[in-house]
């Protein structure tokens, strides 16, 4: 099962599937629906059944039930896209057997080191096969480990009858990463009672909340007038923008806060003495305070129009997900599931607050209560990007429990 995990997801994650925000298209990009057909067939050949994919990229298929019992229909998903953070084209995973607990030399030629100083969390994996890239680009681990894992787990199941279940379906999502991904799945078609995302990252992480999340531009028009003849004259969007930034608290940025402390994180900014924008996601895992950090953003920009005109100053703001807690607490079984499917493996259980969102985010609010179950991966979105194959192989034999202990309690 290792060498064939292994070849699945390099397979995955040598293809570019990075999304696109600037598309209006979805899939927002061709390599998403390139990837969703090469699942097709490989969903075929392991002998799924009700094997689809959609005019939009999303795939779904079937492991019909072994069981004569009455179990709830469930679901695994993962998401084809890679992160936008940071480049995809041309991945070269480098495969490091039985890590030696030091410092890895992505790229010698480029000085790009993995370092357990910088990642202390790297010496940890000591004795494991990692994955990593070679320095210039991401891994893609977030998704493409989930998709490994997912397909693995189906061929370990077809080759195990006698491990009893339920009817089990199985969904890869396009353009997770710029907030899209439910937003054209047919939750109905799915049929799932409830499902999981294999899109978490260290052993034993358990997720079932997320922020509330919601993304603003704003925009800043100013008079660009030549320096020599501007006193007076200019107004510059780009000092305007800066002015705006520096009126949010910082320490109210990502990288002061942990656990359940939100942020306001500025994302991109562009701009010149005529034009300018930034962009910010703002999250909070308490409603309340979600509502108050967009109406600061709100109310920032009201005194700023009021300054510098009302039509020079633009805000688009608006909500993406919101937090799955909600949704989940009434149906705390399925997270419970999974809990003891982990502890049953030898398996410690991490059940904390996603900082981040996964699809189920907004599955759960489309009815369909999905928590978020590890990977095995690290330091997503960027090149210091690895993943644990022992790790990959436990999230495997959990997604096996799991639907083996859907079936018992049914």
């Amino acid at each position: 099962m290792k060498q064939e995990l292994i070849k699945r997801f390099i397979s995955y994650a040598e293809m570019d599937t990075q999304s696109n925000e600037d598309s209006e298209t979805c899939p927002s990009t061709p390599g998403q629906m390139v990837l969703a057909h090469k699942l097709v067939e490989e969903l075929q050949e392991i002998g799924m059944t009700e094997v689809t994919v959609d005019e939009h990229g999303y795939v779904m298929a079937s492991l019909p039930a072994n069981t004569d019992k009455d179990v709830p229909v469930i679901g695994f998903l993962a998401h084809l896209d890679t992160a936008t953070d940071f480049t995809g084209t041309d991945v070269k995973p480098q495969i490091v057997e039985n890590y030696d607990g030091n410092d890895i030399v992505l790229n010698e030629a480029l000085n790009i080191v993995l370092t357990t100083k910088s990642f202390p969390e790297l010496s940890g994996y000591k004795g494991h096969t990692l994955i990593t890239t070679d320095g210039t680009t991401l891994l893609g681990a977030d998704n493409k480990a989930g998709i490994a894992e997912i397909v693995t787990a189906m061929v370990y199941l077809l080759a195990h009858p006698e491990i009893k279940h339920g009817k089990i379906r199985v969904a890869f999502t396009p353009d997770e990463e710029i907030g899209r991904g439910p937003h054209k799945f047919d939750v109905a078609a799915f049929g799932a009672s409830y499902a999981y995302t294999v899109d978490g990252g260290p052993l034993g992480e358990l997720e079932y909340e997320s922020f509330n999340a919601a993304a603003a531009k704003i925009s800043f028009h100013g008079v660009n007038v030549h320096p020599g003849t501007a006193k007076g004259k200019m107004i510059h969007s780009s000092k305007i923008a800066m002015a705006f930034h520096l009126r949010l608290p910082a320490g109210e940025a990502p990288e002061f806060t942990d656990g359940y402390e939100g942020f306001y994180h500025l994302i991109s900014m562009q701009g010149n003495a005529e034009h300018s924008k930034l962009q910010y996601i703002i999250r909070d895992f308490d409603r309340e305070n979600f509502e108050n950090r967009k109406a600061h953003i709100a109310a920032i920009v009201d005194e700023f129009k009021s300054t510098y005109g009302a039509d020079n100053v633009v805000l688009e703001m608006n909500d993406q997900y919101y937090n799955m807690r909600e949704k989940i607490e009434p149906v705390r079984h399925i997270v419970d599931i999974a809990r003891e499917a982990m502890e049953g493996l030898g398996i410690a259980p991490v059940i904390r607050p996603i900082r981040g969102g996964t699809d189920g985010s907004q599955l759960s609010y489309m009815g369909l209560p999905t928590p978020n179950i590890f990977t095995g991966g690290e330091n997503f979105h960027g090149k210091f990007e690895y993943a644990s194959v022992d790790v990959m192989l436990k999230a495997v034999q959990v997604i096996v429990e799991i639907a083996r202990l859907a079936e018992q309690k049914a």
